[in-house]
């Protein structure tokens, strides 16, 4: 397990989980499911099954660190890789993967969103322990794939054909092409099809491989993040890493090496995901009660009310009367109540606030 490095991407603002989510303290580190532990500490100590604590990395955003520090408890700050802007998650997987590089070429990488549920720790350990052999034997790139339930339109999907040589775990399997969230039609022919497997943004590889694919496919990224192989691991490493993001393009990993390299593989798995992007991804997370209401918050009191998710703050008093498919949530003084069926507004809703009523709010 020595050679094993998991890196935790905990930068995000999450704004589509507002007001809840918030700029100053976004939902990876909170508790929204009302376990007693956040979305970032669930991640942090499902990875200590994979790999030693010393090996786990957190990449966060400047305004962050201290948010990092205070929920996972003696966390060394030397595993803490603190971006100055955000700039998407090539950027993020360079920093983490040429600094590991410089401490342990023979490194074998984790890299996982640090805000997704997974309710089959057990077959989750197995699938990754699977994909860290492919990544240790090979020259290649893995991804891990879920098998889906739904033609879920919210997701990316990875279309899959057979290895052409056998593999030692059968579910691993060559991927033919990445696509984009498709509309309904065509989530329902991917999901008739037998072939697609949603994009979970798990990735598994060696920082021989990935830096290697960093050069061929994003040569001006990889430029940029060799120069710093003399400062990584040093005092200077923080001051070379404010220039570097400051010039460099803001992409995903899966467009800037993913969707160009050959050699990227998946491994379909049932693991219990979702990426809890939005507050209808929650209602099936959630227990809900005889009138199918999923609610968070101990005095909550409704009336001919159905199908909701109610979110509100365990001193609050809430009555709700008469709603159907509604999501009500209360943070900070802020109240939403919207449709389930119209979430994907919420970003527009952000913005909005954020224009006529300013920052101070979102």
């Amino acid at each position: 397990m020595k050679n094993n490095y998991c890196i935790i991407m905990a930068g995000g603002i999450g704004s589509r989980f507002w007001p809840m989510s918030r700029t100053a303290h976004p939902k990876q580190f909170m508790d929204i499911l009302g376990t007693g532990q956040t979305l970032l500490q669930q991640t942090y100590n499902r990875f200590l099954r994979l790999c030693p604590k010393e090996n786990i990395y957190i990449v966060t955003n400047d305004s962050y660190v201290d948010l990092v520090k205070a929920q996972i408890s003696g966390i060394d700050d030397a595993v803490i890789l603190s971006e100055p802007v955000r700039k998407n998650t090539a950027p993020c997987v360079a920093y983490a993967c040429y600094k590991i590089a410089q401490l342990n070429p023979d490194a074998i990488t984790i890299i996982a969103p640090s805000d997704h549920l997974i309710t089959k720790e057990d077959t989750f350990v197995k699938a990754i322990k699977s994909c860290v052999r492919k990544a240790a034997a090979e020259d290649c790139l893995v991804t891990l794939g879920i098998r889906p339930s739904r033609p879920d339109t919210g997701y990316g999907y990875i279309q899959f054909v057979e290895t052409e040589t056998k593999e030692l775990d059968s579910r691993i399997k060559k991927v033919k092409t990445f696509t984009e969230k498709p509309d309904l039609e065509m989530a329902k022919f991917f999901l008739q099809s037998g072939d697609f497997l949603w994009n979970s943004g798990i990735f598994v590889w060696s920082v021989k491989s990935v830096i290697k694919a960093f050069e061929t496919h994003s040569p001006e990224m990889a430029a940029s993040f060799k120069e710093g192989n003399a400062v990584y691991n040093t005092p200077q490493e923080a001051e070379f890493i404010a220039g570097v993001y400051n010039q460099c393009k803001s992409i995903s990993i899966d467009y800037a090496i993913m969707e160009k390299a050959e050699n990227v593989y998946v491994r379909a798995s049932v693991i219990g995901w979702s990426d809890l992007g939005t507050w209808g991804s929650l209602y099936g997370h959630i227990k809900r009660d005889e009138d199918h209401n999923a609610v968070v918050g101990k005095n909550v009191i409704t009336y001919n009310s159905k199908n909701c998710i109610i979110n509100v703050p365990q001193d609050k008093l809430v009555i709700l009367q008469g709603l159907e498919g509604y999501i009500v949530v209360e943070s900070d003084g802020i109240l939403l109540i919207c449709k389930k069926e119209d979430e994907q507004q919420i970003k527009t809703f952000v913005n909005d606030v954020k224009i006529t009523k300013g920052e101070k709010f979102v």
